[in-house]
């Protein structure tokens, strides 16, 4: 009897509780945002502008769990592929917070591949920077009409992040296309490129 009893434990494990639905990783109210549309639609860009959209831009993401079977965090990618290349917004990078999504995705346009692709990267961070910087012009979909030129970012950045697999990948990436990353995971942290400027600032007037 009690042989039985086990046997029916291990059965109930492996075809049972292995089986259970994953945890969501969304909140309903990221789910209810990101799937409010099909994928070919692209989502409202949250704005500094705006009081609440302003708060939620302060805040730092949390990590996505990589999984191709995911519908929601497929459909993400999506739509903010769509909202980057949208005709409306038209960006050279974009992050999940961007669109009111507190998770650690972003699109990047790749100037320093052929063809200048968009790539989406999952959990990204900097592991390096580059000591030498460089000077560069920097905009952003969540503070429209405004450009600035920054001296802070670094030249060269070592990356790591996942792919959509799960796999883990590191790479060094230059010029303007570090800029990018550098910003967009900024956006990550709750930081703006505004921050920086503001930092410039602040330092060239204590050398005065």
């Amino acid at each position: 009897m009690y042989k039985t009893f086990l046997i029916f434990l291990l059965v109930l494990w492996t075809f049972g509780f292995s089986s259970c639905d994953k945890p969501n990783q969304f909140t309903p109210g990221q789910q209810e945002l990101i799937m409010a549309s099909d994928t070919s639609q692209a989502m409202r860009v949250w704005s500094i502008a705006n009081t609440e959209d302003s708060l939620l831009l302060r805040q730092k993401s949390k990590q996505v769990i990589p999984d191709s079977t995911d519908e929601v965090l497929q459909a993400l990618v999506h739509r903010l592929y769509k909202t980057v290349t949208d005709s409306v917004s038209l960006g050279v990078g974009i992050s999940a917070p961007q669109v009111g999504i507190l998770k650690q995705v972003i699109w990047v346009q790749r100037f320093d591949k052929s063809g200048f692709p968009f790539e989406f990267y999952l959990n990204p961070r900097i592991r390096q920077y580059s000591e030498l910087t460089q000077e560069c012009r920097e905009g952003c979909l969540s503070i429209p009409d405004r450009m600035d030129t920054l001296n802070s970012r670094s030249y060269a950045v070592l990356l790591e992040y996942q792919s959509m697999d799960g796999q883990q990948h590191v790479e060094m990436v230059e010029d303007f296309t570090a800029v990018i990353f550098q910003h967009e995971i900024d956006h990550l942290n709750g930081i703006l490129y505004t921050d920086h400027l503001e930092a410039e600032v602040q330092a060239e007037n204590s050398t005065k």
